[in-house]
Parts: C-alpha cells; sequence; structure tokens
C-alpha cells in the first residue's frame, strides 16, 4: 500500500462570486440621490434609514420627498429642487441614480467616478458598480439577498422564506451581542476563549429566539467565561464529527456546528464537497484520507497530528464519513488524544448503512426477516477478509448483513457464508456512493453479487447489504439500478 502524507488542501473555500457582499457604515456620510420617480423614493426611504447623510436631487419632483423630509428630526436630509450637477458628487460616500436617458446615466456614471464614489443606476446593471439586494431585517442583524439582478422577484421569495425562519427576536439578541461585545474584548482573552464565549450566545440566543436576553442571560454567560477561563491551560480540543454519507443535508445540526467552530479540518476521501462548504471559511483544511488498495495516510501519523494540533491550542475537527464510530478507527484517536489529556467530543453522523436503506427505501430490519442486524467490515488490517468473523452468526437466516468495504473481499465473504449454511438465494444489494448524485446500486442474490460487482464504476466506496429483508428491494431492482436523478 503507498503511503499518502497527510497535505493541506488547496482548493477554494467559497465558490466564485458574481458580486461580493458588503456593508456599508453610512451614519453621518454623504450620498447622493438622483431622481423623481417612486423607486428613488423607496431608496431614499433606505438610505434614510442607515442615518446617511442624504442629497436628493429631485428635479421637478422635489414634492415625492416632502413627507420624508419632515420626518428626518436630525436634519440628515436634504431635498434639492434641481437636477444634479458633477459637483454635487464631491466627497459622496454613495451614487445612485434613478435615471433613465442613456446620455445622463453615462454623464452621472463618468462624474461619480470622477468623484471616487461608487455608482448604481437603478435597473441598469451594465451601469452600476454595485446593487441593493433583497433584505431581511432585524438590525442589527441583517440579511441581504442578490441574484446579481438576474430575478428580483426570486430574490424576494427567498427573503420571504427566511423571514419565516428568523424569528423577531433574535433583533434583540444581536443588539445584546454589539452591547456586550466592549465587556468581552475588555478582558484581552486568546482567540479561543473569545469564540467560546460567542459559541455560548448563539446557544443560548437559538434556543431561546422569541424572547429579549435580559441581564441574567448577561450574568450567567459571563460566569460561565470565568470558568473556561479558569480552566484554560492553553490546549485545544478535538471534535470527532460524522460526515453522514455523503449528502450534505443528512449532517446533523451538532455537526454543522463543530464544522463552524473549527479551527483544523482532518478529513478523509470519502467527505463530499458539500459538507466542507458548510464549514467555517477560516478553518484550515487538511486531506487525511484512506483509499481501499491506494495511497493512505498511516493512522499513526493521523493519531500524531490530531495531537499535535489540538496541543497547540487549536480546535481540531476529525471528519470521518459515515459515523466515526463504525469502521472509522474512531477508538485509536481517542485513545491517543487521551494519552495527551486532550478532551474529546463525538458528535455521531447518520452511517452510510443508514444513507444506503434511506436511498433504497428500505427497512434494515423486519419482524418477519431481520430479528437482527450486524455491521461487519471485509477488509482487515492485511487488506485480506478478515479471518475472526463468526460465520454461524453470518449465515443467520434471520439478520441483516451489512458489510464495509467489500469490493475486493466479497467473493470470500459468499464462499465462507454459503460454507456455514447462509442460503445462497439470499437477497443481496451493493451500493456505491450512497445518497451522492452518482449513487449506483447492484441488486443480486449473495450467491452471485461478487461477479457482478464490476458492473459498478470503479472508485467509491461499495456498501454490501445481505438478508431477506431485502426482498422488496431485490424484486424492483434486479439489475443494476439508473443512477439517481434526484
Amino acid at each position: 500500500m503507498t503511503q499518502r502524507r497527510p497535505q493541506t488542501t488547496s482548493t477554494r473555500r467559497i465558490e466564485a462570486l458574481a458580486t461580493l457582499p458588503l456593508f456599508h457604515k453610512l451614519g453621518g456620510r454623504k450620498v447622493v440621490l438622483a431622481g423623481d420617480s417612486e423607486g428613488a423614493l423607496w431608496k431614499a426611504e433606505l438610505l434614510a434609514a442607515t442615518g446617511a447623510a442624504l442629497h436628493v436631487f429631485a428635479g421637478g419632483g422635489a414634492e415625492l420627498f416632502g413627507s420624508l423630509a419632515k420626518q428626518d428630526s436630525a436634519g440628515l436630509i436634504t431635498v434639492h429642487p434641481r437636477g444634479w450637477q458633477p459637483a454635487d458628487l464631491q466627497d459622496a460616500a454613495l451614487a445612485i441614480g434613478d435615471i433613465e436617458d442613456e446620455d445622463e446615466i453615462r454623464a452621472f456614471v463618468a462624474a461619480a467616478r470622477q468623484a471616487g464614489a461608487p455608482v448604481n443606476v437603478v435597473d441598469k446593471p451594465d451601469f452600476c458598480d454595485f446593487s441593493f439586494g433583497t433584505l431581511v431585517n432585524r438590525s442589527p442583524l441583517i440579511v441581504a439577498i442578490s441574484t446579481d439582478g438576474a430575478a428580483p422577484v426570486f430574490g424576494q421569495a427567498l427573503r420571504a422564506r427566511i423571514e419565516t425562519l428568523l424569528p423577531v427576536g433574535l433583533k434583540a439578541w444581536a443588539q445584546a451581542a454589539k452591547d456586550w461585545r466592549p465587556a468581552v474584548q475588555a478582558r484581552e482573552l486568546p482567540f479561543a476563549l473569545r469564540r467560546a464565549f460567542w459559541e455560548l450566545f448563539t446557544a443560548k440566543a437559538m434556543r431561546e429566539p422569541e424572547r429579549a436576553p435580559d441581564e441574567d442571560d448577561r450574568t450567567a454567560l459571563f460566569a460561565a467565561l470565568d470558568r473556561l477561563e479558569a480552566t484554560q491551560d492553553g490546549a485545544g480540543r478535538v471534535s470527532l464529527v460524522g460526515a453522514g454519507p455523503g449528502d450534505p443535508e443528512l449532517l446533523t445540526l451538532k455537526a454543522i456546528r463543530a464544522l463552524q467552530s473549527a479551527d483544523i479540518i482532518l478529513y478523509d476521501d470519502l467527505v463530499s464537497p458539500g459538507v466542507l462548504e458548510l464549514a467555517r471559511r477560516e478553518a484550515k483544511r487538511m486531506m487525511v484520507g484512506k483509499t481501499g488498495y491506494g495511497p493512505s495516510v498511516k493512522q499513526s501519523e493521523i493519531n500524531a497530528l490530531i495531537v499535535s494540533l489540538a496541543s497547540q491550542g487549536k480546535h481540531v475537527v476529525r471528519l470521518k464519513g459515515g459515523d466515526p464510530g463504525i469502521f472509522g478507527r474512531a477508538g485509536e484517536e481517542i485513545a491517543a488524544c487521551e494519552a495527551a489529556g486532550l478532551p474529546v467530543t463525538i458528535v455521531p453522523g447518520i452511517s452510510a448503512a443508514q444513507g444506503a436503506a434511506a436511498s433504497l427505501g428500505l427497512s434494515l430490519t423486519h419482524r418477519d426477516h431481520a430479528r437482527r442486524l450486524q455491521f461487519v467490515t471485509g477488509h482487515a488490517r492485511s487488506g485480506d477478509l478478515p479471518e475472526d468473523l463468526d460465520w454461524k452468526a453470518m449465515a443467520d437466516p434471520h439478520a441483516t448483513t451489512v458489510i464495509y468495504m467489500a469490493r475486493a473481499t466479497l467473493s470470500g465473504f459468499r464462499d465462507r457464508a454459503l460454507a456455514a449454511g447462509l442460503d445462497p438465494a439470499t437477497p443481496a444489494i451493493a451500493v456505491q456512493s450512497a445518497t451522492l448524485p452518482d449513487e449506483t446500486r447492484v441488486a443480486a442474490t449473495i450467491a452471485t453479487l461478487p461477479e457482478r460487482l464490476r458492473e459498478l464504476p470503479r472508485g467509491g466506496p461499495v456498501l454490501v447489504m445481505v438478508g431477506h429483508a431485502l426482498g422488496a428491494a431485490r424484486s424492483s431492482a434486479a439489475s443494476v439500478v439508473d443512477r439517481r436523478s434526484a
């Protein structure tokens, strides 16, 4: 077996962006708006809400903005009953024009750029340096949605969906975070402790989003921070996290929270890019994968790397396909961390067997056919079929047997199980890349399935399920099943 070295992945941590979302601080800064339409009025209301020093050049439509100007007790809105001039754009932080005449548009854009002001022309994306997104307003918590001008109605529909998911009470929690942050910063804590405080804050906010936080919450959170600071010894922590069988939607909420608080993620080949996309952007990613009968990082090297990184005060997430406690060598990594005195948290994941069964639409247990479920590995340390399997148990007609890493050893498993009394007509299904878009299956009997594995594409993890509970699935998929379309 070729030895593989841990490697920091060089792939982008974020996919390409059509535009860069930015949040401008406009309080007291000059902003120029040219136009006299209802659209210009809405832009004026939006800009006034930021506290900008807004200059509206409304030409003959100044009366449209009269009510807005009367509501401005701070005197930040000035409505000019004339058209704009190039000199008006000097020192502007932003320039927005609701203009139809193309010659005037070009002149406005040129004047804004000459003055160094980013420019937006309403409904004219080709002339825009920036765009206005659709907003979900829980200020100071603000969510902005952009479709890059392609489908504003679609963006509005997404906003409506997000509105239903974000309780209004989160506004108060966001304000509390803003109010309490100076007290956290004043303690001059190391990054790990600051992040731990805000993780506690976030967990509390998400548990009780409908109510406003009070002084009791503040006292409790800072008391928790005191306890963390008193026990902090500079060491980090380790989370063994199950990434599930591949589909990112099968991640648990706890797994997502771990990924979003990680400093370093050590992940396997079986972890899909979609799962990594949910991780904290700043987290360093390192591939420490193993491939069956191919290049692999030694387990001892992975253990040492986990301990070394966590001992530097990092939160190390060891991300494993499926569930970390099912043929994921979690026991060896836990032992290494315990020997080094490092705290370990285990976050279970949907196992490959569960994902494959769900994708097939079947149950692994059945009152009539399968009263026992057993997981076994088809791959010993040597790479061969394990010699110490209980073959009487493998032949049990009332069990469903799930064989991990079985592509190369299934024929040997078949022969030994049949010799122990397993019915050759027992249904068996091989599933490759379970729950992923390229999932492929072969359904047969245990007597014939090993030879049919060649029908599967090369590469990709293969899971084999054997048992009479699978009969219904086999009857509806007697040959290679088409790759999933949904």
